[in-house]
């Protein structure tokens, strides 16, 4: 399938060397702004076109699948431009700003019967199933309690403090501790409470994050911009409890008895990057002509966005625009 990335940074230059080494995808287009940037792109990482523009770019009748990965302030305005020039797409997360936009993306690719799926990575790594398979086997007994965190000493980064970019850790971060929490409990939410410490410029420097569920159960939750934390997600039950380690990236899933004694433990399989899993899930969702994939459904995606929507809210947290 021939793939196009729309925005050369950092995280299109992890899924340029991702595809570059999978079969079933061909490097086919990057477009920037800068088409010196874009040349150099192309030339580094085996891509058969560079443009100058977007534009440009989705008017090439070739391509038939678009990876976005400009900034998610940037989300709602370039996927609605490649569903409106007929291309699946691969929105990088942050999938929007906030769920009004999610609604509008999602209601255009089920209109024009295109995929549209969010990449976030972990929701389609083979470690996510085993995740499911450990909950489901009651290794740990009823599970009653989880932690999640993530954080990263990125607050020089002009994206994360930048309003107009939808900045802050919620978006970049936080999202995958959440995430995490509802591939392991589910949506069915009852309360959820939250604070935050904001920027001089008004967005969440770090914060935490409560779900309350419904039959009792509860995720705590957290992510930072201003330090490094263990990445750990802790899933306690009656019989024991699992750690995966590094929930951006799961490396293993360690299982303790009542004990606190290892009894078991499962090792990711060796990976290109991690981005390689939804770049297959998008392909095999375009060749059985879905518009979303089952490992993030577009509900899912609505979900989060709306949990993240009333987490700002809380915190007064508004993006220019909004």
């Amino acid at each position: 399938m021939k793939m196009a990335i729309l925005g050369a940074g950092a995280i299109a230059r992890t899924m340029a060397a991702t595809t570059q080494k999978m079969n079933d995808v061909t490097n086919y287009g990057i477009a920037s702004r800068d088409y010196t940037k874009a040349d150099a792109f192309a030339k580094e990482f085996g891509f058969q076109k560079a443009y100058g523009s977007y534009e440009e770019m989705l008017s090439d009748p070739e391509i038939e699948f678009v990876y976005v990965a400009t900034p998610h302030s940037h989300h709602y305005q370039h996927v609605k431009l490649c569903l409106n020039s007929g291309k699946h797409v691969l929105c990088e997360k942050a999938f929007a700003r906030n769920a009004k936009e999610a609604r509008e993306m999602i209601s255009i690719s089920r209109a024009k019967n295109l995929l549209l799926a969010e990449a976030i990575w972990t929701r389609y790594m083979p470690l996510r199933k085993t995740l499911d398979e450990l909950l489901a086997s009651k290794i740990i007994g009823d599970a009653t309690m989880l932690t999640a965190n993530l954080g990263y000493a990125i607050q020089h980064k002009q994206r994360l403090i930048d309003p107009e970019l939808a900045g802050g850790a919620l978006l970049d971060l936080g999202v995958y501790p959440l995430n995490f929490a509802l591939m392991a409990f589910g949506k069915e939410i009852d309360k959820i409470t939250s604070s935050a410490f904001l920027t001089d410029t008004g967005v969440d420097a770090q914060n935490n994050m409560t779900l309350l569920y419904q039959d009792g159960r509860m995720a705590v939750l957290s992510s930072t911009m201003l330090a490094m934390t263990d990445r750990q997600g802790i899933i306690s039950g009656t019989k024991g409890f699992l750690l995966a380690e590094n929930i951006n990236n799961c490396e293993r899933i360690r299982v303790f008895d009542q004990a606190r004694k290892e009894i078991a433990c499962y090792e990711a399989p060796v990976q290109i990057t991690g981005y390689e899993y939804e770049v297959s899930a998008c392909i095999k969702a375009i060749q059985q002509r879905k518009t979303e994939c089952d490992e993030m459904p577009h509900q899912d995606i609505i979900f989060v966005m709306e949990l993240m929507d009333s987490f700002r809210k809380e915190w007064g947290v508004i993006f220019p625009n909004e």
